[in-house]
């Protein structure tokens, strides 16, 4: 089932699959809720939702959408589920989606039930990412002086993007250092989180996860990027009521 539901502010675009246990899926930069929908695919007695954030896919953005926060993107993903009477959810968040999955533990904890963060950029604690990113931006303005925006996506990801995967890319980069917590926050977070690594993500994203999952009290921890099967475990384990 597709449809659009009232985020904070914005239409966003969604897409529901199954039935029973709600699982809310988020996407990370430069993509739309399909992908993640496809890799994730049927979860036995569970309701998958997908949606297009804020400037991606068929959702929609304010004029002009030069940048965005974590915390913006957490009151769409919060509204979402109100809208749809959604919660306590499991949430999966993917990349930058996992920002808004932390945002989410800490500002709307009684729609949270578990959570499942692959490759969160969560840098706080990272002090080499700093440059990393600041390397990687040049590299973004030198492409887009080049070749256009498209051009800038693909000097970030290494993939030509499709074309609506490019406006709410450069809202992301302007958000990615937003997300303010500290270690006493996050030690304090009493919903379980599985904390999963891709095989070849780079070392400072890696240094991420390590380092959250150090926080986190109860975290479980992989690195085998396989974002379905922790959703498996975590709704055997942890399943929403």
């Amino acid at each position: 089932m597709r449809g659009t539901a009232e985020g904070a502010g914005v239409e966003l675009a969604y897409e529901s699959r199954g039935d029973g246990a709600a699982v809310l899926l988020v996407h990370g930069l430069a993509t739309t809720a399909a992908p993640l929908l496809a890799e994730v695919g049927e979860l036995p007695g569970a309701r998958v939702v997908g949606y297009d954030r804020r400037g991606y896919g068929a959702s929609g953005a304010p004029e002009p959408f030069g940048g965005t926060t974590v915390e913006e993107q957490g009151e769409d993903a919060a509204s979402l589920l109100r809208a749809l009477g959604l919660g306590p959810v499991v949430v999966a968040g993917d990349g930058f989606g996992g920002l808004v999955a932390l945002d989410l533990l800490h500002r709307h904890r009684p729609l949270v039930a578990a959570a499942v963060l692959r490759d969160p950029p969560f840098f706080a604690f990272v002090p080499e990412a700093t440059e990393v990113l600041a390397e990687a931006q040049g590299r973004v303005r030198e492409a887009v002086h080049l070749g256009g925006p498209a051009a800038g996506v693909e000097a970030w990801t290494g993939e030509r993007p499709a074309p609506e995967a490019v406006r709410g890319f450069y809202a992301d980069v302007a958000g990615l250092a937003s997300l303010s917590l500290g270690r006493r926050e996050l030690r304090a977070f009493d919903v379980p989180v599985a904390l999963v690594s891709s095989p070849g993500a780079p070392r400072h994203v890696r240094r991420a996860a390590d380092e959250l999952a150090a926080l986190l009290p109860d975290v479980r921890r992989s690195a085998d990027g396989d974002l379905a099967a922790a959703l498996r475990d975590a709704l055997g384990r942890h399943p929403p009521r």
